[in-house]
């Protein structure tokens, strides 16, 4: 009997484990992104012109600290999930994603190029869309918790379009 509660502990913190390290792996990219182009937020970013529905700046930190967390914990879900091609698939598109979602950050802030950016979030965009309908159907909770991230991703896309278009 103490044999199967110690199995279970065992399994129970590799589980934790796992869960921190699918937490830390997309807090550590956006964490990434947002040192490598700090400078392009501070300097360039302030001079363009920006459509009225620009958020105030103190917005983004927060917001994306709690959807790189939300990714985290569906990361888990999925990672956690039974093996199967789908689950494969789903890893692959949340990883492409995750790769697009950092070079957003890249080519909007650091190469300072609205255009490039805007390709990028759009084809982000589909990307979670498909990542979230490969994660429904492994884990309802890992694809439906993604939702506001596709919401946010939406918002961003309209934001980066009118930048782009109000100073090209």
């Amino acid at each position: 009997m103490w044999m199967a509660d110690f199995h279970q502990s065992i399994c129970d913190m590799q589980k934790i484990i796992l869960l921190l390290l699918c937490m830390v792996i997309t807090m550590l990219v956006g964490a990434t992104s947002g040192l490598l182009t700090m400078e392009g937020i501070k300097e360039w970013y302030p001079s363009l012109l920006k459509p009225f529905f620009n958020p105030p700046n103190y917005i983004f930190g927060p917001v994306w600290t709690v959807l790189y967390l939300i990714m985290g914990i569906s990361l888990f879900l999925i990672w956690d999930s039974e093996y199967s091609k789908q689950r494969t698939n789903a890893l692959w598109i949340f990883s492409i994603q995750l790769t697009l979602n950092f070079l957003w950050s890249f080519l909007f802030f650091y190469l300072r190029n609205p255009f490039f950016a805007l390709v990028d979030i759009m084809l982000l965009w589909w990307l979670i869309s498909t990542m979230i309908s490969l994660f429904v159907k492994i884990n309802k909770t890992a694809g439906y918790i993604q939702i506001p991230y596709l919401l946010w991703v939406s918002f961003a896309t309209v934001l980066n379009a009118s930048i782009w278009f109000l100073n090209k």
